[in-house]
């Protein structure tokens, strides 16, 4: 199944189920609700519309919103920069870091330019969406936990980050000023072609345009840390709940960061941003004005 939050022009945001070109809205207050009650119980509405009547908004927004740095590809890469190799721990266990849920934008939405920064980047990332509560979860069993899977751009301030990590805290400020979703969320049953035998992991394409332009591209499948082995670390002692999120990091050759050196050039206002996952579309935001 294929899950969304729309509007129409008279009508406001709603969750909503995509099925055979058309949308069709769904009896509940927020996509959060949808994950709690379950795809068993849910009754799809008479009422539908076309794709291009509806505006797609950010599927959900996340209870918490961890990412993790699980490809090896963009660790080395990044680790290269700075001179210095991949620190042993990160093949020890799955890292991540929590950034901010309330500083969400969906698909088409204008990013706020942070006037403290002049080193703005996107990154591709893929993201699963939890949709039940769970515990100490074992790695073989993260799927059943798994609600769906959404693409996720996890926006960077570059200068300012660098400048935190040095601290040996954050990123915070570098980070916490935007994350997108979208532009829906597909439920596992729709991927199960494209399994790769590892848990929460699929053979997905996943690609970055910028102004039209093809930058980045890279495959789910290539993720040394699955999301089944993510989600053990995150659950280790802490209940995962319906609604969090889950991003995988960036995928090799997915951020400006890894493509330029570090030198750039960076995302400029009125850049175009268009992040492509196979089976789940495409997450296109603007670059708003940088306002000093």
């Amino acid at each position: 199944m294929i899950f969304a939050t729309i509007s129409t022009p008279h009508t406001p945001p709603r969750p909503a189920l995509v099925s055979n070109g058309r949308v069709h809205p769904l009896p509940f207050a927020d996509m959060r609700a949808v994950i709690q009650a379950g795809v068993d119980q849910i009754q799809i509405s008479k009422e539908s519309f076309a794709l291009d009547e509806v505006k797609f908004h950010a599927p959900l927004h996340p209870t918490t919103l961890r990412d993790a740095y699980a490809f090896e590809q963009h660790v080395k890469t990044a680790n290269q920069n700075r001179g210095r190799d991949v620190p042993e721990e990160w093949y020890k266990f799955p890292v991540f870091y929590f950034t901010n849920p309330n500083s969400i934008f969906g698909p088409e939405d204008i990013i706020p330019y942070p006037p403290y920064t002049s080193q703005l980047d996107f990154e591709l990332e893929i993201a699963v969406v939890i949709g039940k509560a769970g515990i100490n979860i074992k790695a073989e069993n993260a799927p059943e936990y798994i609600f769906g899977y959404t693409i996720f751009n996890d926006w960077s301030a570059r200068d300012i980050q660098r400048e935190e990590m040095k601290v040996g805290l954050g990123p915070a400020k570098g980070k916490d000023f935007a994350s997108s979703l979208g532009p829906v969320i597909v439920t596992p049953e729709a991927l199960t072609d494209k399994s790769t035998g590892r848990p929460g992991v699929y053979d997905l394409v996943m690609t970055a345009k910028v102004n039209g332009v093809e930058m980045s591209r890279g495959n789910l499948k290539d993720i040394f840390w699955s999301f089944g082995e993510i989600i053990t670390r995150a659950s280790d002692t802490v209940e995962l709940m319906p609604g969090d999120v889950i991003g995988s990091g960036t995928v090799g050759t997915g951020c400006l960061l890894e493509l330029t050196k570090t030198q750039g050039p960076w995302l400029k206002e009125g850049d175009v941003v268009e992040l492509e996952i196979e089976r789940i579309g495409i997450l296109k935001n603007t670059i708003g004005e940088k306002k000093e």
